[in-house]
C-alpha cells in the first residue's frame, strides 16, 4: 500500500511554482520526482558536517557509491541548510531549536511532496542531556513533551495558540528499539524526550549568562521531569513529531546523551568521546535502514 505525503495546504494547488527558498530549490528549476522520487528514509540532524558524514556512512554500509566518494551538496545555493543523498536515503540538516526545523521541515515535506514520494520515514538523529541516564546512551522518543512535561506543541497562528499531538510512530520505536538489541554496542532505551525552547534557562542549567534560581531548584525540577517519564533534553523533537504527524509521515528521534543532567551542566567528555558518542544514532539508524532494505 503506497502512503503519500499529506500535504496540509490548499493554497499550493494553486501556485504555478513553489520556490524553497531555504533550500535554493524550485519545481520550476529542478525536477523533483527525477531528483528525489526513490528515497524512503529521510534522516535529519543539527549539524551539516554531522549529516554529510551519516551519508557517507549511509553509503558504505549499503554498498553504494565508491570509497572515499565526495557527496556533493544538493543545497549548496544556499547557506542556510545542506543536504545529501545516496540512493533511497536523504540526508538533511536543520540547525538549532525549534524555528530552524521548522522551516526546514516545512520545506522538505513539500520537497517529498513534489517528488511522488511514498512509504517515507524521517528520523531525527542528534544529541541530547540525560537525564538519569550514563553518558553515550541512546534514547529512543516515546513522546516529545514540553517544558511542562505536556505532550503538545504550541503553535501561535493568526494569534490563537494552536494544540498539536507530538506523538510518535510506536511500531516505529519498537523496532529501532529491536534494532538496538540486535546491534548490542550501547545502552538504549525509549523515554520521553523534553523539548525546550533554549539550551541554558529553559533546562534549568546553572551556567548561563543569566541564572535567578537557586542548585536545589534545578535538581527538583529535573527530577520531576525524570518522574514524568523524560530521559532526555534536546531543542526539535516538538515541532518535529507535530509536523509529521499532520503530514502523515512515520517519524522517529534518536538521540544520543552527552551527559548526565543531574550530575553537572557542561560537557566535559574528551572530543574523540564524543565523536564516539554521537556515531551511535548513525549506527542505530543505519542498521535499521539496511535491515528494511533487506541488507543484514
Amino acid at each position: 500500500r503506497e502512503n503519500f505525503i499529506r500535504l496540509c495546504n490548499p493554497h499550493l494547488e494553486k501556485m504555478k511554482e513553489d520556490i524553497l527558498y531555504h533550500f535554493a530549490l524550485g519545481t520550476g528549476t529542478h525536477d523533483f520526482p527525477a531528483l528525489f522520487g526513490d528515497v524512503k528514509f529521510v534522516c535529519v540532524g543539527g549539524s551539516p558536517s554531522r549529516m554529510k558524514a551519516f551519508i557517507t556512512y549511509i553509503a558504505e554500509e549499503l554498498g553504494l557509491g565508491s570509497p572515499g566518494c565526495d557527496y556533493p551538496n544538493i543545497c549548496a545555493g544556499t547557506d542556510r541548510y545542506a543536504m545529501y543523498k545516496v540512493g533511497p536515503v536523504l540526508s538533511v540538516s536543520h540547525g538549532m531549536g525549534i524555528p530552524s526545523i521548522s522551516i526546514m521541515l516545512h520545506e522538505l515535506i513539500k520537497l517529498l511532496y513534489h517528488a511522488k514520494c511514498s512509504n517515507i520515514t524521517i528520523i531525527r538523529i542528534g544529541t541530547s542531556g540525560g537525564i538519569g541516564l550514563e553518558p553515550g546512551s541512546v534514547v529512543i522518543t516515546r513522546q516529545s513533551v514540553d517544558a511542562t512535561f505536556k505532550p503538545q506543541f504550541e503553535q501561535v497562528v493568526l494569534g490563537k495558540t494552536v494544540i498539536r499531538s507530538t506523538n510518535l510512530d510506536e511500531q516505529l520505536t519498537k523496532e529501532l528499539m529491536q534494532c538496538s538489541n540486535e546491534i548490542g554496542q550501547f545502552n538504549t532505551v525509549i523515554g520521553n524526550t523534553m523539548c525546550t525552547l533554549d539550551f541554558y534557562e529553559g533546562q534549568g542549567r546553572l551556567d548561563g549568562a543569566i541564572c535567578l534560581y537557586t542548585e536545589e531548584e534545578k535538581l527538583q525540577y529535573l527530577k520531576e521531569a525524570y518522574d514524568a517519564g523524560v530521559r532526555n533534553i534536546e531543542m526539535e523533537s516538538s515541532v518535529f513529531a507535530a509536523m509529521c504527524n499532520l503530514s502523515g509521515v512515520k517519524a522517529a528521534v534518536v538521540c544520543v546523551t552527552l551527559l548526565n543532567r543531574l550530575e553537572g551542566d557542561q560537557i566535559s567528555s574528551s572530543h574523540d568521546v564524543l565523536v564516539e558518542y554521537q556515531q551511535r544514532p548513525q549506527k542505530l539508524v543505519g542498521y535499521f535502514i539496511k535491515k528494511s532494505l533487506g541488507k543484514v
